[in-house]
Formats: structure tokens, C-alpha cells, sequence
């Protein structure tokens, strides 16, 4: 009978586990890697308040004080212009495809009218399905025009620029007026779901496999890369399946949640994405070898998922390297068409870009994990 501490014995232990630390790199790879990633993210690329945010402007007037509250709004770092529109069908077109946040309309005789104490008014056409996105600089409009007003109008005119002010910014908010952060919240947390459960699923059942012995059965047998993956992927599409059903049904009787658009643009995005995430699973099966690292490589990818697709921080606040990690995530896409669709009334000419988009990522995880199951095969 052993008694006592032995410190001979705690020493091979402790270089045991170290050992064991450096055959399982994966593992050693989250403990170090989770931590720099979540700093990163959150220090550079997350902004709950973003600025340069892409605005149009409907320019009807051309005089000074147009012109400065023009100016004022584009130093404000709040807007960044990228154009005119010549109306208001162009304007809603812009905000409706994601193209613009905003589109500010200057009224025509803007600056005579304030001369005639006439209270003009100025239009803030607003994308307001993502109410972070919109609510700080929405805030900030009256105060940038103002200080235009005051700097402009000198002179005789001075008088004019005082309080109140000899105008009014008139805030409209489209595809969400009252603001609430549910509308544009559950719409995105479908994008997330899907991705979580279908890389997670499809990774963990496949390695299970392995570990099992009967993948070896099946890499025995005469049966293609491309039928491995498209056999072991489809039936979870029926899971997906599910998944959106419950969700659509939860978001419209507890939520509220419009669904506005096109039924059948809804159902082609939803398949292409649910594929897409289906195969990312697929691929990190064949890089890892037990469930447990499965689950860890999945969570790897739900990470980024949820913090650079712009499901919990406006897309367009983050920095520009961080909106190029983000437009390679599957995710970033299919959020836009799902909010597009129900909340935008969106139909299938409005989604090809980004469905295009998810459909090249695929395509690229697809001849990734070909690659690699080919490579187990040998």
C-alpha cells in the first residue's frame, strides 16, 4: 500500500499530461488560439458605435447653406457618401438592397425658405432593420445641420440661425420604425443556428464514424468522394428543415417578426446556405481525428460566425480588414437575405449577389474537402 505524497510520482504525471498537451495540438491550438482571436476581435473589429456608414444624398438645392450642411455631414465621420440619386425610387431601392444605411434628401429652395422663417424640412430616409447601425448618428443629424445653419448664415442673415432652429430634420425609419432590436435580432439568429448546428452535426457524426471503424468499411468500398459527402450531408438538410420551420413559426407568433417578401427567394438561400455549412462540416472531419476535437474546430468557426457576419455589430462600423473576414463567412450573406426577405420584402433579384457569394464560398469548401477525403483515402 502506497502512502504519502510522492513527488517522483506527481512529476511523471505532470510530464504525462505535457505530452499528451503536445500530441493533441488542436486542443493546445484553442487554448491559445480562443483567447487571441476574442481579444483581436474585440478590440479592433467590434464598434457598437459605428461611424462611415454609407449614405446617398437626393441634392434638390445648391446654394451655401445646402452645400455646408453637405460638407458638415461629411466631416461628422457619422456618413460616408457614395453618390446622388436623381428620387425617392432610387433612394429606397439603395436601402432596401444594403447598398446604403441612409439617403438624405436636401429639399429645393432649402436655404431661401430659411431666410423666410418657413421651417424646411429635411428627409433622413433610414435603414432602420439594424437600429444600432442607424440610432447614433441618426442623433447626431440636427446638431451637424445646425452648426452648418450657424456657420453659413453670417451677417443680416445671422439672426435666422438661432434658436429654434429654422428647420427640422424629419427621420424616416424604414423596414423597422419602431426600433425594435427583436426585428432585426431574430431574422440574423436563424443565420447562426444553422450554422451551429449543421457544422457541428455533420462533424462530430463523421468522426464518430471513424473512430468507430465503419468509415474505414466504407473507404473499403467502391463509392466516390463526392458520394461520401453528398450521402453523409443530405439527410441533415431535413434537420435544417426543421430547424427553420419551428424558428419561423417561434419568430412570428412570440416576435412578431414580418415575413415580407418572396417565399421562394427565401427557400434558394436557405438551401445554398444550409449545403454550404453542411459541407464546412464535413471538411473539418476530415482535418481532425475524435469528436471531442470536432466540437472544438466547429466552435472555432461559430466564433467569427457570430462576431463578423454583423449579427450582433453593424457590419458596416467595423474596420475594413474585418469587413473582408467577414464577407468570407457563409453567414455574412445569408443574414442580409434573410433580412432582405422578411423584413424588406426583398424577392430573388434581390438576393443574387449575395447568394452568388455563398455559392463561391461553397464551391471552395467543397474542392477543399474533396481534396482532403482523397488524401484519407491514400
Amino acid at each position: 500500500m502506497r502512502l504519502g505524497f510522492s513527488l517522483a510520482r506527481f512529476w511523471a504525471v505532470l510530464a504525462k499530461e505535457f505530452v499528451q498537451m503536445r500530441r493533441d495540438r488542436l486542443t493546445f491550438g484553442m487554448m491559445v488560439g480562443i483567447p487571441i482571436m476574442q481579444l483581436v476581435l474585440f478590440g479592433y473589429a467590434i464598434n457598437t458605435d459605428p461611424h462611415n456608414l454609407p449614405t446617398l444624398l437626393e441634392m434638390n438645392d445648391q446654394s451655401p447653406v445646402a452645400r455646408a450642411v453637405l460638407a458638415n455631414m461629411e466631416t461628422s465621420d457619422y456618413f460616408d457618401f457614395q453618390g446622388l440619386v436623381t428620387g425617392p425610387a432610387e433612394g429606397d431601392k439603395a436601402l432596401r438592397d444594403g447598398t446604403a444605411n441612409f439617403v438624405v434628401v436636401i429639399p429645393a429652395d432649402f436655404e431661401r425658405d430659411i431666410v423666410r422663417g418657413l421651417s424646411p424640412e429635411i428627409l433622413v430616409s433610414a435603414d432602420a432593420s439594424d437600429p444600432i447601425a442607424v440610432g447614433t448618428a441618426m442623433g447626431a443629424l440636427s446638431g451637424i445641420v445646425d452648426l452648418a445653419i450657424q456657420q453659413t448664415l453670417e451677417g443680416p442673415l445671422q439672426s435666422v440661425a438661432g434658436s429654434p432652429p429654422p428647420f427640422s430634420v424629419v427621420a424616416h425609419r424604414q423596414f423597422n420604425p419602431e426600433q425594435a432590436s427583436s426585428v432585426n435580432t431574430v431574422p440574423g439568429l436563424l443565420a447562426v443556428i444553422l450554422a451551429m448546428t449543421m457544422v457541428l452535426i455533420t462533424a462530430v457524426a463523421i468522426v464518430r464514424e471513424a473512430e468507430r471503424g465503419t468509415m474505414e468499411t466504407l473507404i473499403a468500398t467502391p463509392v466516390r468522394p463526392l458520394e461520401v459527402m453528398l450521402g453523409k450531408i443530405l439527410p441533415y438538410v431535413f434537420v435544417g428543415y426543421i430547424q427553420t420551420g419551428v424558428f419561423l413559426v417561434a419568430a412570428e407568433i412570440l416576435f412578431n417578426v414580418p415575413f415580407l417578401g418572396s417565399g421562394w427567394a427565401f427557400f434558394v438561400g436557405f438551401n445554398v446556405y444550409i449545403v454550404v455549412n453542411l459541407a464546412l462540416g464535413f471538411l473539418i472531419s476530415t482535418m481532425v481525428r475524435t469528436q471531442m476535437q470536432a466540437m472544438q474546430a466547429s466552435f472555432m468557426t461559430i466564433l467569427p460566425t457570430i462576431l463578423l457576419s454583423g449579427f450582433m455589430f453593424p457590419f458596416a462600423g467595423m474596420p475594413g480588414w474585418a469587413q473582408t473576414l467577414g464577407s468570407a463567412i457563409p453567414a455574412t450573406h445569408y443574414l442580409r437575405i434573410v433580412r432582405k426577405v422578411m423584413l424588406k420584402g426583398a424577392d430573388m433579384a434581390d438576393i443574387v449577389g449575395d447568394l452568388r457569394a455563398i455559392a463561391i464560398i461553397g464551391a471552395v469548401i467543397v474542392l477543399i474537402s474533396l481534396l482532403r477525403y482523397r488524401q484519407t483515402l491514400d
